[in-house]
């Protein structure tokens, strides 16, 4: 039975970045609609911010607000985990087999990290020099980590593509190479990066500043090599090494500080259901958004299927243009936004100085400002550490679109 006899307007199932920011601005377009907002969650937590934690540059608790503060006004907070979609029927199902009806439907829940496939992680996370800025509680113990390592050997990890934040793997080393090379320490430290991917970035234009930083950092490039082991006790990792053949081979390296990225996948619920693609994420067009087989789903944020990078910064942009396409849909009209796949990754090479990465599909560079975007910049540091946080909650999450309007054919 339906947890209340409405037909919902729009269902949005998660209320991290992509369901708020998504029900803020159909708000703003439509003040009228009746949106329910599904997340089991109490706690918000501002990710991106969750690296700079890790350099010991942010304060955790700034990146964690209610949920409850953050629901607009004018839409209802379903406190309930989602099990399924019934998108022939336009329901969602969530915890005890109830059901929520729906005009359209918004699915953002962001997406699941697999920290158990890889063996002996999740029992030594947090201990034994074992962390990853990719939790709000062991993004502090990674700055312990950085802070208490003098002499060793320090190993980074990235594991297969898609993941959120692409670029957050390699930071962590550039702002713990650079407490180290500040202390003094750095030339004592063996700084290994292990990137199951072939290249150190994927949009070409940005690796040669971030090549500089390696070498300036003395870090130790491993490619197509993937963390699939960890002894956290006996202070070992086991990575599997794949050649240009196919060909793979396993190794076992020692450790002082071990930071980890775990991979990355849709939630079940998503990667079991009518909705997802080949790969688990929900299958949408990568210009509307929409359900190529549903036309009242819409899908945006990191679980969404399309090939943008999973960024905070993409959500920004989807937002505005899932709304506009949504109510198009709704009132029957030809739906006009279109989104080139934006997304921004900023470099944090060093305490103060960022690489500002933004690019759409393809790779296409798309800088919002008039400067050589492959370049470090103090002025992007400011915008990361200081002017980021106070858009994404007092602008993104409340429907007010700095610089995000939405694209048009």
């Amino acid at each position: 039975m339906p947890v209340d006899d409405s037909v919902w307007d729009v269902v949005i199932v998660g209320g991290g970045a992509a369901g708020l920011a998504a029900a803020a601005s159909l708000l703003k377009r439509k003040p009228s609609l009746s949106i329910a907002i599904v997340e089991p969650s109490d706690r918000h937590y501002y990710q991106p911010a969750w690296t700079l934690v890790g350099g010991g540059c942010f304060n955790p608790a700034d990146t964690c607000r209610s949920t409850a503060s953050l629901i607009p006004a004018k839409a209802k907070w379903i406190r309930s985990k989602v099990t399924g979609f019934l998108p022939q029927q336009n329901q969602v199902v969530v915890e005890n087999h109830q059901h929520l009806s729906y005009r359209s439907l918004v699915v953002a829940p962001g997406l699941e990290l697999n920290w158990g496939a890889i063996a002996g992680l999740e029992e030594t996370l947090g201990k034994h020099g074992v962390t990853s800025n990719y939790h709000y509680d062991l993004a502090p113990y990674t700055w312990e980590c950085v802070q208490s390592l003098k002499h060793g050997r320090a190993l980074f990890t990235q594991p297969a593509m898609p993941i959120k934040c692409a670029g957050a793997p390699q930071k962590a080393m550039y702002l713990s190479c650079h407490h180290w090379e500040k202390q003094d320490c750095l030339g004592d430290i063996d700084v290994q990066f292990h990137n199951a991917g072939g290249v150190l970035f994927g949009v070409s234009e940005f690796v040669p500043p971030l090549m500089e930083y390696v070498k300036r950092y003395g870090a130790n490039l491993n490619f197509t090599s993937t963390l699939i082991a960890v002894e956290g006790p006996a202070k070992t990792a086991t990575f599997r090494d794949t050649a240009e053949d196919g060909s793979t081979i396993e190794r076992t390296e020692c450790f002082d500080m071990l930071h980890v990225v775990p991979p990355q996948r849709a939630p079940g619920f998503v990667r079991d259901s009518e909705l997802a693609n080949e790969s688990g994420w929900v299958a949408v067009d990568e210009a509307t958004l929409q359900h190529p087989d549903y036309a009242n789903v819409f899908s945006l944020g990191d679980v969404c299927g399309a090939s943008n990078a999973k960024t905070a910064a993409a959500v920004r942009k989807q937002a505005p243009m899932v709304a506009e396409n949504l109510l198009a849909h709704l009132a029957d009209r030809p739906m006009a936004a279109r989104y080139a796949g934006y997304g921004a990754c900023p470099l944090t090479v060093e305490q103060g100085k960022v690489v500002m990465a933004e690019f759409g599909y393809g790779g296409k560079l798309q800088p919002t400002f008039p400067l050589n975007p492959a370049v470090a910049r103090t002025s992007m540091w400011w915008l990361k550490r200081y002017a980021m946080p106070r858009i994404y909650f007092s602008m993104m999450l409340k429907g007010h679109e700095w610089l995000a309007k939405p694209g048009k054919p």
